[in-house]
């Protein structure tokens, strides 16, 4: 209960996942049908990167404030900088959005969106950002419990993003654990998975687990700043995705070498393929 998101707020791990998450989204609306959005570790929702616990990391100084100024924006980070723009309409880079404030922006009026944080003093101030929309609702309880508790929903399509502290040993097995319920109680669930990458040798099992889980199929996404065999350090971080929507392999092709020349710190490069194919 001691991990706080608002201290690595805005990180290149962050800019990967939300980047990421809301080209998922974008890829879901191409359909009329309504979809549900869903959080298990929803963290609060809306950060301040001059605030106490991002200034005395300055984490956010080596992601998204290398891109915020960039001119060579892909077409594909356009929903992802629209939502930073309109948090700071004064061009000053200040409030992030979490994955529930890019959830909450981007979906449309037919979808909704279904958050859960277990920290209390978090939950509260998630309830606070995201009162005055009805489509969202949000749950104060263990979120490993989400995909029993939540799924099926009665929209025929659904998206789960998995993001968890990682403080304890057995949370890479808990999620791909957390992979197989969903799944297994709606099987067309877009379930995406998000990891750090501090040693490989201890991801390889983890590997290993989801290559035997019961995803359909499942797109490994994976960037790094420094050198992938680096211990020492967040060397990256990752993400797996079950269902994938179509079109998000060729947009990740294009966008993952342009974030790695961005946010390379000592050594850049990417990873991107099938854990399980099709």
């Amino acid at each position: 209960m001691n991990y706080r998101h608002a201290f690595h707020a805005g990180n290149h791990a962050d800019v990967l996942k939300h980047i990421t998450l809301s080209r998922i989204i974008a890829l879901l609306s191409r359909k009329e049908a309504p979809f549900v959005c869903i959080d298990s570790h929803a963290g609060v929702g809306l950060y301040d990167l001059k605030g106490d616990e991002a200034s005395r990391t300055g984490e956010w100084l080596e992601g998204i404030a290398r891109l915020w100024d960039a001119a060579d924006l892909p077409e594909a980070t356009a929903d992802y900088f629209g939502v930073l723009h309109a948090l700071n309409p004064d061009d000053e880079l200040r409030y992030y959005p979490g994955s529930p404030e890019l959830a909450r922006q981007l979906t449309r009026m037919q979808d909704r969106v279904l958050l859960n944080e277990k920290h209390p003093q978090d939950g509260q101030l998630l309830k606070d950002n995201m009162k005055g929309d009805r489509r969202v609702a949000v749950h104060l309880g263990e979120g490993w419990h989400v995909p029993r508790a939540l799924l099926p929903v009665a929209e025929k399509r659904a998206l789960l993003l998995i993001d968890p502290p990682f403080e304890k040993a057995d949370e890479l097995q808990r999620c791909v654990t957390a992979l197989d319920e969903a799944i297994g109680r709606m099987r067309q669930t877009v379930v995406a998975i998000w990891y750090p990458i501090k040693d490989e040798r201890q991801l390889k099992r983890f590997y290993q687990d989801l290559g035997k889980s019961s995803a359909p199929k499942l797109l490994r996404v994976e960037l790094f700043v420094h050198a992938a065999d680096d211990a020492n350090r967040l060397a990256g971080s990752g993400l797996v995705i079950a269902n994938p929507p179509w079109g998000l392999e060729d947009e990740l092709k294009q966008l993952l070498p342009w974030l790695a020349d961005k946010l390379a710190q000592s050594q850049g490069s990417f990873r991107l393929d099938w854990l399980i194919a099709e």
